[in-house]
């Protein structure tokens, strides 16, 4: 007899939609607070549509619970035509920035751009907060919660870039490693499919997004573009 082949559960992950961090002037809002702004609204609502036409329902639905994956979480299912209520797993949310005005100008840009740039050491702080090492000790852990869980088959996670790295590098290498140079937009979606082995991820596709998925304007980083922004105001 030949061996059946291994059933997977799929996970589909999605960064929230996009938001606006700083004013006209460089300043920055506070970033627990902010909500989607139109361009993240119509990111949501596509990503929705794009799971309605494709005939995908969720078991569950999980978000960090800050406001911007809240409002995602919520248009993706009402344009997917879904009554579900999102589970909030704050361990999920996004990695913690430090102080902006406390980091010396010369060293801004790595302070923006370090965590997503190749392999990054665990020891690298994300804007002279929390360390790319520390993210993965509380995202890890809880992916693997959610694995052993065994009553769901399809399942959406509503996350953000940081964290969406963590899991795909986690995916990739079945390590502790951060690969900081997965792209991933606002409003993308990524498909990954998981086995009851530790090690067996399936990754189908990454950095999915339903508005434009040929994505010929985008040449710069998220990080990259709130540097800019931010330094307007320095």
């Amino acid at each position: 007899m030949h061996a059946q082949p291994t059933a997977r559960r799929r996970v589909y992950l999605m960064r929230h939609g996009s938001v606006t961090y700083f004013d006209a002037a460089g300043k920055p809002f506070l970033p627990e607070q902010v909500p989607l702004n139109e361009d993240g609204r119509a990111q949501a609502d596509a990503a929705g549509a794009a799971f309605a036409a494709a005939g995908v329902r969720f078991d569950r639905v999980i978000v960090s619970g800050l406001p911007r994956t809240i409002e995602t979480a919520a248009r993706v299912l009402a344009a997917s035509g879904q009554a579900i209520e999102p589970e909030a797993w704050p361990e999920l949310v996004e990695i913690r920035g430090g102080r902006l005005s406390s980091i010396p100008t010369d060293e801004l840009k790595r302070a923006f751009t370090g965590a997503f740039e190749g392999l990054v050491d665990p020891d690298q702080r994300f804007l002279g907060g929390e360390s790319v090492g520390a993210l993965m000790d509380r995202v890890h852990p809880a992916i693997a919660r959610l694995r052993a869980d065994e009553s769901w088959d399809t399942l959406l996670l509503v996350l953000h870039g940081g964290v969406n790295c963590a899991i795909l590098s986690l995916a990739l290498t079945g390590q502790r490693l951060f690969l900081g140079g997965l792209a991933q937009a606002a409003g993308c979606i990524n498909a990954l499919d998981v086995g009851s082995e530790a090690k067996d991820w399936v990754v189908r596709f990454v950095n999915h997004v339903p508005p434009s998925p040929l994505q010929p304007g985008a040449r710069s980083t998220t990080m990259e573009q709130l540097f800019e922004q931010y330094r307007r105001s320095r």
